[in-house]
């Protein structure tokens, strides 16, 4: 199926450039569109939704259910956070308990978020509300630029920053409808949704496939012709397949949250399967980055080095902001700006000198020659070609197909979203005040990101979404825990996914920029993932066999299939589709050889118990 005629009046507005020219992205024929209903049924469930919200409609409250503890699982995947205060401000962000429960300004206080500015169910000033959504957005931002750029390669895009721009900004705009989903009817936490790296290795898994691999024509920049039927055909049908799997993997997530088996599948994932599933997400895109970065090693070691000093050397370093208040008309507050943006602050700062060296010739102007990728006027037309306001839309790129192999690898990906959303629940609900969330409140979250994973496939973001860990940890940093605040950044996202110019300006990022934020970000990922082990004594030979035996054949084995993928042949093509995928997807070997060694392994597998 190829939905050629998925497009229509939308597409073609969408599609105009700020010159006014049209630009044919993607191809499209004068039927009827059939996803504009589509569309609009969409959003008027989730305006209704939200209208059921204000009007009282029972859901769950982050106070009920106060005396449960989480799993051990999920202690594993719980972090500590500790930080000094966002902004030094009594006018600006705290304000006093007056011992009753209710705050000063008139607003109710919970009874354990006294450390907090603002508490789950305080509402900040409209105007703080904004301005803390916008960090919260900021925050997300290298993850959700990332994914969109590493699926680029394999999806043929390489040379199109225009579609790339598309897919940026779809990002932008599914997240933001999931985070409203989640706030609002899941787990009901101050939890931001955006793309998730655990989809990241299954989709590549599956794009390796013979069928899938670009032809060598769409890595030739001279052969690319971006408005071609041609081209966009190559690419739209690869991510049209991604969509297919990750809508069809995502129903299984909506089946486990919503029927409760989430719960009784936490009872067999330890530290030890999460340890290589998590770490086994970043490890095997070490190529990608190195070949990101080595495009100009002293930009992107510039880049490291600033990432570094500002989130490590000087995190604690408060810059001095004006503040006008009501009381105080004017004053200065402390703002810790390097805790808080180092990746942001660091990517401008790349980039301006990148911006520099090619206005200056400093940087070859031969595409051939070493250090090109790093001028910033490789990709420049994309901020003259791409459309002030696009509106993403469900089967924007056709209808979505379907194949076993990708279905079975996605769900690689969703069983690892899971695994560390629960994780992130918890340590949320600690950071925020709010008691550990019941099972029914895990149950539903898991269960909306599942509907979540289904919309984004179905917009064709060719990614899934998952709770956001670094947001989570922001909640630590600003002392704002306040689910209003999340609502606004998720309103934020929206705004930024409809706004076209914003996506095309990250496309078009120095490619060597990218490689050393990708050093430092899927560094930062694997040893997240190894860190689970402080619940494990690790002087047990027992955990130190399992714990390597399973990262090392998660690296092993993938590497072995896709030298030799002749060796997989059983004469069904499917069958021996959906091998490939599993088994040149490392999370999945590895996570599969810790969760089969650590439930039939005898012994003990914990040494300490996780903070509640």
């Amino acid at each position: 199926m190829t939905g050629e005629g998925w497009g229509g009046a939308v597409a073609r507005v969408c599609c105009r450039s700020a010159s006014g020219a049209r630009r044919p992205h993607p191809p499209q024929s004068q039927a009827r569109d059939p996803c504009l209903p589509l569309t609009f049924i969409i959003l008027a469930g989730i305006e209704k939704l939200i209208f059921l919200y204000w009007s009282g409609f029972p859901f769950f409250s982050p106070w009920e259910d106060a005396n449960r503890s989480p799993p051990v699982a999920v202690k594993s995947a719980m972090t500590s956070c500790e930080h000094p205060d966002f902004l030094q401000d009594d006018n600006m962000l705290s304000s006093q308990d007056d011992g009753r429960g209710k705050k000063k300004d008139g607003q109710p206080g919970s009874p354990s978020s006294s450390h907090l500015a603002y508490g789950i169910l305080d509402v900040p000033p409209w105007y703080l509300c904004i301005l803390l959504g916008i960090q919260h957005f900021l925050t997300a931002l290298g993850g959700l630029v990332a994914v969109p750029l590493i699926l680029a390669k394999d999806l043929c895009l390489q040379h199109d920053p225009l579609t790339k721009s598309y897919l940026i900004s779809t990002m932008f705009f599914v997240s933001g409808i999931c985070t409203l989903l989640q706030v609002f009817f899941g787990v009901r936490l101050p939890i931001l949704q955006g793309g998730s790296f655990g989809f990241v290795a299954p989709s590549l898994a599956m794009l390796s496939l013979p069928a899938w691999k670009c032809p060598e024509w769409t890595l030739n920049a001279s052969q690319v012709n971006a408005s071609s039927p041609e081209f966009t055909e190559e690419w739209q049908k690869r991510i049209r397949e991604l969509q297919g799997a990750i809508m069809v993997a995502s129903c299984v997530q909506i089946l486990v949250g919503f029927s409760g088996l989430i719960g009784f599948l936490m009872r067999f994932i330890g530290p030890l399967t999460i340890a290589p599933t998590i770490s086994l997400v970043a490890l095997p895109l070490f190529d990608s980055a190195g070949n990101n970065a080595g495009t100009h090693w002293g930009i992107a070691a510039m880049t490291i080095f600033l990432i570094v000093l500002f989130s490590q050397y000087l995190k604690n370093v408060a810059v001095p902001i004006p503040i006008y208040g009501r009381e105080k008309k004017g004053h200065t507050s402390k703002f810790y700006l390097f805790q808080v943006f180092p990746v942001l602050l660091s990517l401008c700062i790349s980039w301006l000198l990148c911006f520099v060296l090619t206005v200056t010739n400093a940087l070859p102007k031969d595409p051939t020659a070493y250090g090109y990728q790093a001028r910033t006027n490789t990709e420049a037309n994309v901020l003259s070609q791409a459309p002030w306001f696009r509106f993403p839309y469900p089967g924007q790129w056709g209808l979505p197909t379907i194949s076993p192999a990708g279905v079975f690898g996605i769900m690689a990906g969703v069983i690892s979203s899971m695994v560390e959303s629960v994780g992130d629940y918890y340590a949320c609900a600690r950071l925020v005040g709010a008691p550990p969330p019941p099972k029914h409140a895990i149950n539903r979250g898991i269960g909306i990101e599942g509907l979540g994973c289904l919309l984004a496939g179905a917009w064709g973001s060719g990614n899934g979404t998952t709770s956001y860990s670094e947001n989570v940890g922001a909640l630590g940093i600003t002392k704002v825990g306040s689910r209003m605040v999340i609502v606004a950044a998720g309103c934020v996202l929206l705004v930024m996914g409809v706004f076209g110019k914003i996506g095309a300006a990250f496309a078009t990022i120095p490619t060597p920029v990218i490689g050393g934020m990708f050093l430092v970000m899927f560094g930062v990922i694997a040893a997240v993932g190894i860190s689970s082990l402080q619940y494990v004594d690790m002087n047990s030979s027992r955990n130190i066999f399992v714990f390597g035996f399973s990262i090392f054949c998660g690296l092993t084995v993938p590497n072995w299939v896709n030298k030799n993928p002749e060796m997989l042949q059983t004469g069904i093509l499917q069958l021996d589709q959906v091998f490939q995928v599993l088994l040149t997807t490392s999370m999945f070997v590895g996570g599969f050889l810790g969760f089969l060694l650590d439930n039939t392994i005898p012994g003990f597998k914990t040494a300490v118990s996780a903070p509640v």
